[in-house]
């Protein structure tokens, strides 16, 4: 069929992936340097990704392609963690696409419904990497802050609250801040969180997969980015892939915040190392 989708001009691209997060049906990848657009059926045609180009390498044609599949465009963006869907499902009500939201609610409401059913009658397995129980008894790890243990152990914490959803952005403290916004399981799996992690920073907590309203978890991050000079954030997940909701939420929090803040990532696994 003949319709309206992107098209990406690979000598004006220089692969930097602004355009990225701004696909709310994560249909752009960088590629080999390059912005690529990974399937016909994830584009809707809307172009807001245009503006976000700043080497105007993006534009709108009309050409023959494969029609728009709002269901796969869901699931591509799901595998991007709650903060994406929640994304998307904005975009979807913004640009009045009525019928796509409809679809979206509705088969999410079918995979809500399967997972319940599933789990009914047993205790959650392995549906959830995230829900998987462990036991780690019998096998105690050493702590870094071990040989600090001669002196008494200080507290880092700058502030309070600390939880996203208590949060004033205009809290005096968020002036010329480095952030630490950490995942809520991360400071009782890292052992030596306040030293290695929390020291001079101001810290933000919240659950990606628990947490209710992840959108308003969005505006509330973004509004203390664009009210606040932020001078850097460091993003603390666990390996779980649930967790990587909380990535989603603060690179969209940036997007919707007009700010170029320098992010830094690290990973936690489930025993207290660090990945990467």
């Amino acid at each position: 069929m003949q319709r309206n989708i992107i098209r990406i001009d690979e000598d004006k691209c220089n692969g930097c992936g602004v355009c990225v997060p701004s696909c709310h049906e994560g249909a752009i990848k960088v590629v080999n340097g390059k912005a690529r657009l990974t399937g016909d059926v994830l584009c809707d045609g809307l172009g807001a990704c245009l503006k976000e180009c700043p080497q105007g390498a993006i534009t709108i044609e009309t050409r023959e392609a494969d029609e728009y599949n709002e269901i796969e465009a869901l699931k591509n963006i799901m595998q991007e963690g709650p903060a994406a869907v929640q994304g998307h499902l904005k975009h979807l009500e913004d640009h009045h696409q009525m019928e796509y939201l409809r679809q979206a609610q509705a088969y999410l409401k079918t995979k809500e419904a399967a997972m319940n059913d599933k789990h009914q009658d047993k205790p959650m397995a392995c549906g959830c990497p995230g829900s998987m129980t462990q036991d780690f008894r019998g096998q105690a790890k050493a702590s870094p802050a071990a040989a600090l243990a001669t002196e008494p152990v200080t507290s880092e914490l700058r502030q309070w609250p600390i939880q996203l959803r208590l949060l004033n952005p205009n809290a005096p403290f968020f002036k010329d801040a480095e952030l630490l916004v950490s995942a809520d399981c991360v400071p009782f799996t890292f052992a030596d969180f306040h030293r290695k992690f929390l020291k001079d920073k101001v810290l933000v907590m919240f659950c990606p997969k628990l947490d209710e309203d992840l959108d308003a978890y969005v505006e509330k991050l973004a509004e203390i980015f664009r009210v606040n000079a932020i001078r850097s954030v460091t993003i603390l997940r666990m390996e779980v892939p649930c967790c990587g909701g909380t990535v989603q939420i603060v690179e969209e929090a940036v997007r919707r915040s007009g700010k170029g803040i320098v992010l830094k990532e690290r990973t936690i696994s489930l025993r207290g190392d660090i990945l990467d």
